[in-house]
């Protein structure tokens, strides 16, 4: 893991599956099923698992599960969010979102949860380790469009936190297991803020245009002088 980490869940945190709940698309009449269970006596691994279900909303669907209530996290110090993938469980390969969120408004008159702007993120579950999603790697969506013209993150005043299975339109259904170490938030290490390999760190893939972004690399002379700054 990097040099400064903060554990959100799992880790020095332990796993506590009263701290999350379930929202799924049988709130707008679908058939998907998840659930956040944690794995062991040591609360030290949890599965986000359940079944996706595409065919009662007619190739739509999705299944998440997000921590309950609402936080007070200030995450304005940190470069993004880390997910640690446990083993020796074989990933399932599928595509994954986390979400999260600086705003919760007040419930509909009927009780239901009123739709608000979420911040995701995806990755594929290739292999157990740990998966960096810096804060650049975040989109604005409202019920699972984009939402271009949304004001930034306030990464200081993050309030949910959520992971979902997501059909993208009938491109993964069926039954997913993601197993997780823990949820953090990281800050890589200052001593290398000038170096070239803190390039490589800037480089993502944003998994909703299938682009591999590769920054601008600094000139041969910045970084033969890069141990001396």
């Amino acid at each position: 893991m990097p040099l400064h980490t903060h554990y959100l869940y799992g880790g020095e945190k332990k796993w506590d599956s009263a701290l999350w709940t379930t929202s799924d698309d049988r709130v707008r009449g679908g058939s998907s099923q998840s659930y956040l269970t944690v794995s062991d006596a040591d609360k030290t691994q949890a599965s986000f698992h359940g079944h996706l279900d595409t065919s009662t909303l007619g190739g739509a669907g999705f299944a998440s599960q997000h921590s309950r209530g609402e936080l007070t996290l200030d995450l304005s110090i940190y470069d993004g969010i880390l997910i640690s993938i446990a083993g020796p469980h074989k990933a399932d390969g599928k595509r994954y979102v986390l979400t999260l969120k600086d705003e919760l408004l007040p419930p509909r008159k009927d009780g239901r949860e009123t739709s608000s702007i979420s911040w995701e993120a995806e990755f594929v579950a290739e292999k157990p380790g740990d998966i960096k999603l810096p804060w650049k790697a975040f989109k604005a969506t409202y019920r699972g469009r984009d939402k271009p013209d949304a004001k930034p993150l306030d990464l200081a005043n993050i309030k949910r936190l959520g992971l979902m299975m997501r059909s993208f339109f009938d491109e993964q259904k069926g039954d997913f297991a993601l197993y997780l170490s823990a949820i953090a938030a990281y800050k890589d290490d200052s001593s290398q803020g000038n170096c070239a390999d803190a390039d490589a760190q800037d480089d993502y893939v944003d998994l909703k245009s299938h682009q591999y972004f590769e920054q601008e690399r600094k000139p041969w002379w910045k970084i033969i002088l890069c141990g001396f700054v």
